[in-house]
């Protein structure tokens, strides 16, 4: 008889159906049966050896939230007997009630009950524990996970152990994760932490990679790239983190009619081993990174999701290095303008335009003049040697944001402006993302136009990792009026065009483990940033650290 391995993850969610993904320790049939009567069933399929299955359901009530239970072969394996849990629930939004959205990034798996935590409660945690203490109380409509769910590159002890067990950590990529089963073994660590085990069961997700989920720095430049090519584990180390990247987080992203539309997912459900076809697929995004699209499109009545990949879409030759392919840009381009001035009555298709991003849009204005005069030292402008230095310096200082792609950076905020203007303009624009391990709201501004909308870069890291105190003071002093000045003259060494548009900051920086949420209710929108902190007595909870109207 199967059994339950990992999940069940609430994944895609609308007004009459969602998707739940399971992991299982053999082949089976999966079954989701709510307590509303509808249900849905799918026969598990095999990558590398594992089981999974992603259940699409049926028939549910907009508006409602009903309880629902997992069956392997008509076997009940959620919710668990003893849980102390509430029942996990699936939740239909319906027109009109608009959407709650809490995100973050950057989440190293928590040690387990009654063990040392080294940077302090974990937020994803902290909420579980809050929901789960008012199970009628609000709770997000979904969850946005903006990168690095995983540490493919800084690991637990225990998984390091793990690792030296099955194989020689003297080779390869030593005591990093080396390839699909151990990626797998990260999963387990982080995802079957009960309460985020119960809070993904729960609440929908969507999810995007950023660097640690395959390694730091990923595909910072062509010749970082041809470096790790040159080593004899970096082949297996990538098609790996991207196969699980696949199964476990990018499968739950997509839509059931999506889901139906897709050639790979067909393939891998109809093999009796799917490995091959995903293996493929794996390479050839690696040797033609423009062939695969990671982005991807959701639509929640009036507000509008893009969760958009600035990673693996990235060109990285120094002459035309861009952030998006020019098919990814104009993808991305195509999505902000579907529907603009079709809604009727002036307004345009949507009334929130949020683009999920893992990395800043706008960063403190030293990091950007930095990163910029970065970019033009490694292009050459000023020669052979400042090019080799630029180089050592892009990768020692993590130099990869937007701002080191100077010309993604200002078509992004053209098409913010744009998006942004003119009759249908929606309310708001606001750019998710997280990487930077603190929390920060910054607003633009246009030289000689005035968007409609009101856009902000809001940026909230980390969910549950380190915050070192260079970093604490690093990005303080990089808001400051002197690192302007001093960020300036960096940008005139390196010939720098000043960006198309300028930034303040209007709130931040803060440091802890934290997590916003956006409640969008019509035209208005209104920010809360939580910490998770730990009381005298050893409890935690989340604690307000700013609550804001943006709209």
């Amino acid at each position: 008889m199967a059994e339950l391995r990992l999940g069940p993850l609430l994944r895609y969610a609308d007004g009459s159906r969602a998707t739940v993904w399971v992991e299982t320790d053999g082949p089976c049939t999966a079954e989701v049966r709510c307590a509303d009567g509808a249900r849905g069933t799918a026969r598990s399929f095999l990558i590398a050896g594992h089981h999974y299955a992603l259940v699409p359901v049926r028939g549910l009530t907009p508006g409602t939230a009903t309880e629902y239970e997992v069956l392997l072969d008509d076997t009940p394996v959620w919710p668990p007997p003893d849980s102390p849990f509430p029942p996990s629930v699936i939740a239909t939004p319906s027109d009109g009630d608009g959407l709650r959205v809490a995100f973050g990034s950057c989440r190293w798996a928590a040690p387990p009950a009654g063990g040392n935590d080294p940077v302090g409660p974990d937020a994803l945690d902290t909420l579980a524990a809050r929901l789960a203490a008012d199970p009628g109380g609000a709770r997000p409509d979904v969850l946005l996970l903006l990168g690095d769910q995983v540490y493919a590159d800084e690991i637990s002890d225990a998984t390091r152990h793990w690792i030296a067990g099955r194989r020689d950590v003297a080779a390869g990529p030593g005591d990093q994760v080396a390839d699909y089963e151990e990626y797998t073994h990260l999963y387990y660590e982080s995802w079957l932490d009960p309460e985020v085990r119960w809070l993904l069961s729960t609440v929908p997700s969507c999810m995007i990679f950023d660097d640690h989920d395959v390694i730091d720095d990923w595909n910072t430049s062509a010749a970082w790239l041809a470096d790790m090519r040159a080593t004899d584990w970096w082949q297996e180390r990538l098609l790996s983190g991207l196969m699980s990247y696949w199964v476990y987080q990018q499968l739950g992203n997509l839509s059931p009619d999506e889901l139906a539309a897709d050639p790979l997912y067909t393939a891998v459900r109809e093999a009796p081993d799917g490995t091959d076809a995903l293996r493929q697929f794996a390479a050839r995004a690696d040797a033609d990174p423009a062939a695969v699209r990671w982005s991807y499109r959701r639509d929640f009545g009036r507000i509008r999701l893009l969760m958009v990949d600035s990673r693996a879409a990235r060109v990285l030759a120094e002459d035309r290095r861009t952030m998006l392919d020019p098919g990814e840009a104009a993808w991305l381009r195509e999505q902000v303008l579907d529907g603009r001035g079709e809604g009727g009555e002036g307004r345009g298709a949507y009334d929130h335009l949020l683009i999920g991003t893992s990395l800043p849009w706008l960063l403190p204005h030293l990091v950007h003049d930095v990163e910029a005069w970065n970019a033009a030292m490694c292009g050459g402008e000023r020669g052979a040697r400042w090019a080799r230095l630029g180089e050592r310096v892009r990768r020692g200082a993590d130099l990869e944001h937007w701002a080191a792609f100077p010309s993604s950076f200002d078509a992004l905020g053209d098409l913010i402006a744009e998006a942004g203007s003119g009759p249908g303009a929606p309310a708001t624009v606001s750019v998710l993302s997280g990487d930077v391990h603190h929390a920060y709201v910054a607003e633009p501004s246009w030289p000689g136009r005035a968007p409609d909308a009101r856009v902000a870069q809001l940026t909230c890291s980390p969910v549950h990792n380190s915050v070192p105190l260079s970093i604490r003071l690093g990005f303080r002093f990089g808001w400051s009026a002197p690192a302007r000045a001093l960020g300036r003259r960096i940008a005139r060494h390196g010939r720098c065009a000043p960006p198309a548009v300028s930034w303040r900051r209007t709130g931040g920086p803060w440091f802890g483990n934290q997590i916003m949420t956006l409640t969008l209710r019509g035209r208005s929108a209104r920010l809360r940033l939580e910490q998770a902190r730990a009381d005298r007595d050893g409890t935690t909870a989340l604690r307000t650290i700013t609550e804001r109207e943006l709209a």
